[in-house]
């Protein structure tokens, strides 16, 4: 059995919750990741996009991960989301800072400075050579403004061996099928896009890094269990049951609304730092009706 196989089926990039004052609510944390294993997911992924990371500073992200990793208290994998588009910083990191308890790295395409397909190679080449941990790529052209394309990520995949999986949230099918068809045996292929994840297994892809599943761990995860195991039928019903919801929680940005719905499901608040904001009360009303008849 491939040592990849640890992250296969549901991860969850987590929410960072959050006080009224905007200082990072610990108790709440606590509760959430409680709740997600108890859904039966099969990893956590803290400090992702999801996470509000970028608000974070170096001491806030050192004391969410050091509580994370205790709490979880190894029932299960714990990714950490170290990427950035200072590769000499992200070296330096995975060079000097400590790894315990943690599973794999979740490293983002650079942002921003829109490198091309042989500077992000580079990007890669340098994070894989520095890491101690293995290295989960992470491609979502629609926050970075680039696109890492399907024979990059192989490539990668082939050059490195602790490049094993790509969180991909391109929502090109097109271009996840290509990545599946031409991986190197064991190489993950990870939806980035909770909507999108029953056709990217469909097509022989590993599983899910979600969010709604912060939400909506034990439907979410056995939707993923079962199309990997070939259940079409079962899939398909669950899979149904979740997509209105999906759909309004990233209708006035995430992740202002999977935190509106932890709120409703008296999880955690639904505070957000800025630049972000909650969702408009066209939404918060949408989403309270969905959550209201959600059985």
């Amino acid at each position: 059995m491939s040592k990849n196989n640890k992250f296969k089926g549901t991860g969850v990039a987590i929410v960072t919750p959050f006080t009224k004052d905007g200082s990072i609510d610990f108790h709440a944390l606590g509760k959430l990741v409680n709740f997600i294993i108890k859904g039966g997911v099969e990893y956590i992924v803290v400090l992702g996009t999801t996470g509000e990371s970028v608000t974070l500073s170096k001491d806030e992200k050192e004391l969410v991960v050091s509580f994370v990793i205790e709490t979880v208290n190894k029932r299960v994998p714990v990714v950490l989301g170290l990427g950035g588009n200072n590769t000499r910083e992200i070296v330096t990191a995975l060079k000097k800072d400590s790894f315990a308890g943690i599973d794999a790295i979740l490293s983002v395409s650079p942002y921003y400075n829109k490198p091309n397909q042989r500077g992000i190679y580079q990007h890669y080449k340098a994070i894989a050579e520095a890491s101690p941990l293995p290295i989960i790529l992470y491609n979502v052209p629609g926050r970075t403004s680039s696109n890492l394309t399907a024979d990059t990520t192989i490539k990668l995949a082939n050059d490195f061996k602790n490049i094993i999986a790509i969180k991909e949230a391109s929502g090109n099918l097109e271009q996840c099928m290509k990545i599946i068809k031409y991986r190197p045996k064991d190489f993950l292929v990870i939806s980035g896009d909770d909507m999108l994840t029953l056709p990217i297994i469909a097509s022989g892809g590993d599983g899910v890094i979600s969010v709604i599943a912060n939400a909506y761990p034990k439907d979410f995860s056995e939707m993923t269990r079962q199309i990997l195991a070939g259940n079409v039928k079962d899939a398909q019903k669950l899979h149904y049951k979740l997509t209105d919801m999906i759909e309004q929680i990233f209708a006035d940005g995430n992740p202002a609304g999977i935190k509106a719905v932890l709120e409703m499901l008296k999880v955690c608040p639904d505070n957000v730092r800025l630049p972000l904001v909650k969702v408009n009360k066209a939404t918060q009303n949408a989403l309270a009706e969905l959550v209201k008849g959600y059985k």
